[in-house]
C-alpha cells in the first residue's frame, strides 16, 4: 500500500480555512450593509420629519416661522438640493457648490448631483410651498454613512495584509527551520559515514597486501570510493557554494555509465539512453549536481515497476541556458500527487522517506540558481523532470 502522508489532509484543512475566511468576510459585509441600511432609513425618517416641519413653517404667514424653517434646512448635515417642479435647483447645501453660485457650470453640476442622488435609491420628497407650487427635496447620504461604506473594505484589506505578512513570515521561518534540519542531518550523516569508510579502506589495503586480487575486490574498491563521494556530498550541504565550470555532456554521460553498470539483473530490459544536444560549460558543484541526476534516475527506475522500460537523459541549449530532461516511460504521477512531490516527507513508495526530490530541488535552486520542476507526467505513460541552469560558454 502506498504511503500518502498528511499533505492531502493539509490541503483539505487549508480549503476549510479559506472557506471559513470567505464566510467571515461575507458576514462582515452583510452585517455592515445592514447597519448602513438602518442608518440610511433613520436618516430618511429624520429628513421626512424635517421636511414636514419645513412645509408647515414655510407656508406660514409668520415671518419668524418662515425664518425658522430656513434655519432648520441650513442645519442638516447631509447633502440636500431643493429643485422646483421643473428640476431647476433653488437651494442646496453640503454638495460642494457655493450657496450663491448660479453660474451655468454650477447649475450643471447640481443637476448631475440630483441625478446621482436619485439613482442611489434616495427617493426625492415633494412639498407644496404654495398653492400649485411644488418643490422637490433631493438628498444623499451623510458623511458618516459614506465613510461606513468603506469600513468593510478597509477591514478586509487589513485582514488580507495581516494574513499575507503572517504567511510570508511563517513561510520564511519554516524554510529556515527546514534548511537547518537538512544541514544538520547531512553533516551528521557525513560524520557517521566517515569512520566505517576509513576502516573499510584499511581492510581493502590489508587484503591487497596479502596478495588477494579479484574482480570482486576491484568492485568493492569502486563502491567504497563511491561511498566516499556520497559522504563528500553530504559534507558540502550547508557549506559555501563552490561552482566550477564543467561540460554538462560529460557529467550526464558519467552518471548514465555508472547506472548502466549497476542496473538490476532481473531479466527485464531497462535502457538508459543519452540524447546530448548541448556542448556547454555550466557552473556546477559537480558532486551535488551528480547527486541530483542520480536521484532523478533512481525515481525513474522505481517508476518502471520491474517491468522494464526506457530512461532518457536529454540535454539541449536555449540561448544562455542549458536544459536537462530526465524522462521515463513508467507509471507516471497522478494529478493529485503532482503538487506534493517536492515536499519533504512525501513519497508514493512503500519504504520511501520522501527526501530525494526535496533535496534535489534545494540543490538546484539554492546552490546553482536554477530550476527543477515536473515538466509533464501522464499516468501509465511516463514522467519528465526538467532542470534549467545558466551556461557560461561553449565547451569547445
Amino acid at each position: 500500500m502506498q504511503r500518502k502522508p498528511r499533505y492531502h489532509h493539509i490541503g483539505t484543512f487549508k480549503g476549510l480555512l479559506f472557506l471559513g475566511a470567505v464566510v467571515l468576510i461575507v458576514s462582515v459585509l452583510v452585517y455592515t450593509q445592514i447597519l448602513i441600511d438602518q442608518l440610511r432609513a433613520s436618516a430618511r425618517r429624520s429628513l421626512a420629519l424635517t421636511i414636514e416641519r419645513y412645509r408647515e413653517l414655510i407656508t406660514s404667514e409668520n415671518e419668524l416661522l418662515t425664518n425658522m424653517a430656513l434655519q432648520q434646512i441650513q442645519e442638516v448635515d447631509f447633502p440636500i438640493i431643493v429643485t422646483d417642479s421643473k428640476g431647476y435647483p433653488k437651494n442646496w447645501k453640503n454638495v460642494g457648490v457655493a450657496a450663491r453660485d448660479t453660474s451655468a457650470a454650477g447649475i450643471a453640476k447640481l443637476k448631475r448631483l440630483v441625478s446621482i442622488m436619485d439613482r442611489r435609491g434616495n427617493q426625492p420628497m415633494s412639498i407644496e410651498v404654495a398653492r400649485g407650487q411644488v418643490d422637490w427635496f433631493h438628498y444623499g447620504d451623510s458623511a458618516v454613512i459614506r465613510q461606513l461604506r468603506w469600513l468593510p473594505w478597509m477591514e478586509i484589506a487589513a485582514a488580507a495584509l495581516f494574513i499575507i505578512v503572517g504567511y510570508m513570515g511563517f513561510r520564511n521561518i519554516q524554510r529556515s527551520e527546514e534548511r537547518m534540519v537538512w544541514v544538520g542531518l547531512a553533516k551528521e550523516t557525513a560524520h557517521q559515514l566517515g569512520t566505517p569508510l576509513t576502516s573499510l579502506l584499511g581492510w581493502l589495503e590489508l587484503l591487497r597486501a596479502e596478495g588477494i586480487e579479484s574482480r570482486a575486490l576491484g568492485e568493492m574498491t569502486r563502491d567504497i570510493h563511491r561511498l566516499g563521494k556520497v559522504t563528500a556530498r553530504f559534507s558540502q550541504i550547508g557549506s559555501a557554494e563552490t561552482l566550477l565550470e564543467h561540460p554538462m555532456a560529460e557529467v550526464i554521460r558519467e552518471t548514465a555509465d555508472y547506472f548502466r553498470s549497476r542496473l538490476p539483473q532481473t531479466g527485464v530490459s531497462i535502457e538508459i539512453a543519452e540524447e546530448i544536444e548541448c556542448n556547454l560549460l555550466v557552473p556546477l558543484n559537480r558532486e551535488l549536481f551528480g547527486w541530483v541526476l542520480e536521484n532523478l534516475i533512481k525515481n525513474s527506475l522505481d517508476a518502471l515497476d520491474d517491468k522494464g522500460g526506457r530512461i532518457s537523459l536529454r540535454c539541449s541549449s536555449r540561448g544562455d541556458k542549458v536544459v536537462v530532461d530526465v524522462a521515463d516511460n513508467g507509471r507516471g504521477i497522478g494529478p493529485r500527487d503532482r503538487k506534493h512531490i517536492f515536499r519533504p516527507g512525501f513519497s508514493t513508495k512503500k519504504r520511501g522517506w520522501g527526501l530525494g526530490l526535496s533535496l534535489a530541488r534545494r540543490i538546484i535552486e539554492e546552490y546553482h540558481g536554477g530550476r527543477l520542476f515536473l515538466k509533464e507526467s501522464v499516468p501509465g505513460q511516463g514522467t519528465t523532470m526538467r532542470i534549467i541552469l545558466r551556461a557560461t560558454s561553449d565547451a569547445t
